[in-house]
């Protein structure tokens, strides 16, 4: 989670006041529903509706660095229209306030809606789903050995560390949400760390991230106990970036989004010391945050190069710690279920679900009423996905009725 300073509102009325007939619907949209709170969980419906797809082309909200699109976009040629009952599609993209859905089976385009007047050509924010692709990047690090081991503490890469509860986390640790440093990530407390960490001011020179987290008191004996931390995933971001020698984005676009075939330009939200926040904000369109999934599902192969290690996927997307939630658990910055299939989440409805036993991967781009509470209905659709390949597979492989005999004369 995050929190954009709105700056002045002036500034967007002097645009509507000046240029409305210039502006695009969605600029005019934004403007009409343009919000007046730092923090997105009180933006209304409409005010998120319109920002979320344009979170990036409003500096007076943040700043974002530039990720560029493939030169040669990966095809998603089109299969067979899903035998899904456009009733229930309606029912999904109505309940969960779809903006996007891509569905991807076999590599073939099975399924593709849009909503909230959102297009194939539009960018939305991916909140969280963001984790899971700074966790990749952890593995790229290793494979290009910037990073050497799993196994390494943190403080090793991150030298801001030192002397912090964090010199005795490892990488893997920090990976798994479980160094056992105090966090509290309630959206709704004021006084909670991931309220603090958005309004905390770094000194000069010392990225923001490193400044709250270095601050922290244990609470438990690291690689014990998962506890939810979006500050570690900024942390990661920040390990990659030191590792690396590297921006986020510009790792990204030089290991996947470029190499893999991305159609779209995409775009990460900078933090305030100027960084990418790891945790969070990616803006791309929803075509490649389903590319991203064929990635993951094939290995981690772009450009015919293998960008992880090669059970890094194995390790990323396996339960590693109990979560408190049945059926379910956490790997490396990706929600895994005991079927075999995993998830990258985001809050309002952000999500790339991959079920490598199907060859599948759903990307869905939403705007749900609150920030959490409607994953039961994404689950539902994913599974009535589920069903009707499970119906195809199990069409092809009856064996054809036998021909009657010829009746005897």
């Amino acid at each position: 989670m995050m929190r954009w300073v709105l700056g002045s509102v002036a500034a967007l009325a002097v645009i509507a006041g000046t240029a409305w007939v210039a502006m695009g619907p969605e600029w005019r949209a934004l403007v009409a529903h343009l919000p007046t709170n730092r923090d997105v969980l009180f933006w209304t419906v409409p005010q998120r509706d319109a920002a979320f797809r344009m979170l990036d082309r409003l500096p007076v909200l943040a700043e974002s660095a530039p990720i560029s699109a493939s030169q040669a976009p990966r095809a998603l040629p089109p299969g067979a229209p899903l035998a899904v009952p456009q009733a229930d599609v309606d029912a999904y993209m109505a309940d969960q306030r779809v903006a996007g859905l891509v569905v991807i089976h076999k590599g073939q385009l099975r399924l593709e809606r849009y909503g909230l007047d959102f297009s194939a050509e539009g960018r939305w924010t991916s909140f969280s789903v963001a984790k899971s692709l700074t966790s990749t990047l952890v593995g790229a690090a290793v494979a290009d050995g910037a990073i050497r081991s799993l196994d390494d503490a943190v403080s090793t890469y991150v030298q801001g560390l030192k002397g912090s509860a964090y010199d005795d986390v490892t990488v893997r640790q920090l990976l798994t949400m479980s160094s056992g440093v105090r966090w509290n990530e309630d959206y709704e407390d004021p006084q909670s760390d991931v309220a603090r960490f958005n309004s905390h001011t770094a000194a000069p020179g010392e990225d923001v991230t490193v400044s709250y987290l270095k601050t922290l008191p244990r609470a438990h004996p690291p690689g014990t106990v998962w506890n939810y931390n979006t500050g570690e995933t900024n942390l990661i971001g920040v390990l990659v970036r030191e590792a690396t020698g590297k921006p986020l984005a510009a790792y990204l676009q030089e290991k996947i989004w470029q190499p893999f075939g991305m159609e779209a330009d995409a775009t990460w939200i900078l933090g305030t010391t100027g960084a990418e926040i790891g945790g969070c904000c990616i803006q791309a369109a929803t075509r490649d945050y389903a590319r991203f999934g064929l990635f993951v599902l094939e290995g981690g192969m772009a450009g015919g190069r293998r960008v992880v290690p090669d059970d890094w996927f194995a390790q990323a997307t396996r339960t590693i710690l109990p979560i408190g939630m049945p059926g379910a658990g956490y790997g490396f910055q990706w929600w895994t279920f005991d079927d075999g299939s995993f998830e990258a989440q985001g809050i309002f409805g952000q999500g790339i679900f991959i079920d490598p036993a199907r060859q599948l991967v759903v990307a869905v781009n939403s705007n749900w009423p609150r920030a959490t509470g409607q994953d039961a209905g994404n689950n539902a659709f994913y599974n009535t996905i589920r069903a009707a390949i499970d119906a195809e597979t199990a069409a092809a492989a009856a064996p054809a009725s036998a021909e009657p005999a010829p009746s005897v004369p």
